[in-house]
């Protein structure tokens, strides 16, 4: 899905995922069908603080400087990029439609999505993916796809800023989706969701039969534990980052943190599993067929402590960190506890990059 329409085809493209604590810029290259692929570049910088705060970009000079530093640091190779943008100025809805081709669609879509989005479709940009065709007396299955202007604006001139060129602009918990398809088999009869968990937004996408069937943001996420542990022990947010990592180090961490962090640690768990799972059943309640049978969680949140043990005991899901380089060729460039680390907060930025461009 791409909102500024562009062919794929052979063309290596960087994946850059622009967060709003860390800038991943990411350069893979496709062996072909079940062959894997081949990490060519790798780059994380970090984002000063409310750099990005809900969505807005408030210090477009920080984010440039950080999106230089990751390319810079990953030796990518590629100045076309593919960015995705998330939150409450991107709306996705699966709507039903009366029969047409794609080029009458195209040409109607405007009015169409009139009915469908809360915003004035003047001021969005729209795409469309048709997910089934219908009969000539049966409507067809599309997926609409609106982000505000004045949001895939800002993501352009920061881009073409640090010196590289957009090519395209998706949507977070669709890169997410091409990640999960590029590593791992397909399930043409299940249904999996996918749980993004990023600093301050959420990306929740439930794919059945290998298309999107729900999806939901979330603007809550991993900064929430650092503005916790900062009111816990009244410490510096950058401090309290510096804490909430130190214990985000996987499910068999025996590091000690103080009671207060531990306590912070796990109300923001629970209510993070909370929101999460209202959505996942509200799901499960609108599509009675329908049952998820698999919960694959990444981002930096996945990581936190204990999270994927209180999700699983939450839920009942049979729940799996999803591992966006589980398919990599093995490359002695990279230090694998790097990779190890860093792999469940790159499901958007390599999902991005899996993409070619056609010219």
């Amino acid at each position: 899905m791409n909102l500024s329409w562009p062919r794929f085809g052979k063309k290596s493209v960087m994946g850059l995922d622009i967060g709003s604590s860390s800038v991943k810029a990411v350069e893979v290259g496709l062996r072909g069908p079940d062959k894997g692929f081949d990490l060519k570049g790798l780059g994380v910088a970090q984002m000063p603080a409310e750099s990005i705060v809900q969505g807005a970009f408030l210090n477009a000079g920080a984010i440039v400087d950080s999106i230089r530093e990751a390319v810079e640091n990953g030796r990518i190779e590629s100045k076309e990029v593919v960015a995705a943008v998330s939150g409450l100025s991107v709306i996705v809805k699966k709507v039903s439609l009366p029969t047409m081709s794609r080029e009458e669609l195209a040409d109607q879509i405007q009015w169409e999505a009139e009915q469908y989005i809360p915003f004035d479709v003047n001021e969005v940009n729209l795409d469309f993916q048709i997910l089934e065709d219908g009969s000539s007396d049966e409507n067809m299955e599309v997926l609409l796809v609106a982000a505000k202007r004045d949001l895939i604006d800002d993501y352009v001139q920061v881009i073409s800023e640090a010196g590289l060129t957009p090519v395209a602009i998706d949507v977070a918990s669709f890169a997410v989706e091409n990640a999960h398809e590029l590593n791992y088999a397909a399930e043409p009869e299940g249904v999996t969701a996918l749980v993004n968990i990023g600093a301050q937004v959420v990306n929740i996408n439930v794919t059945q039969n290998g298309v999107p069937a729900f999806t939901r943001d979330i603007t809550t996420g991993g900064s929430q534990y650092t503005e916790q542990i900062q009111k816990a022990l009244s410490i510096s947010f950058d401090e309290a980052e510096k804490i909430k990592c130190g214990t985000s180090v996987g499910e068999d961490s025996q590091e000690l943190v103080p009671q207060e962090v531990e306590h912070a640690i796990r109300s923001m768990t629970d209510g993070l599993v909370g929101e999460i799972s209202r959505s996942l059943d509200f799901f499960t309640a609108t599509s009675a067929e329908s049952r998820i049978e698999r919960v694959m969680l990444c981002g930096g949140g996945a990581q936190m402590s204990g999270f994927v043990n209180t999700f699983r005991e939450r839920t009942g899901f049979e729940v799996d960190v999803l591992d966006p380089l589980a398919r990599m060729v093995p490359n002695t460039r990279f230090d694998p506890e790097f990779l190890r680390q860093i792999a469940p907060s790159l499901g958007v930025s390599v999902g991005l990059a899996a993409r070619r461009v056609q010219h």
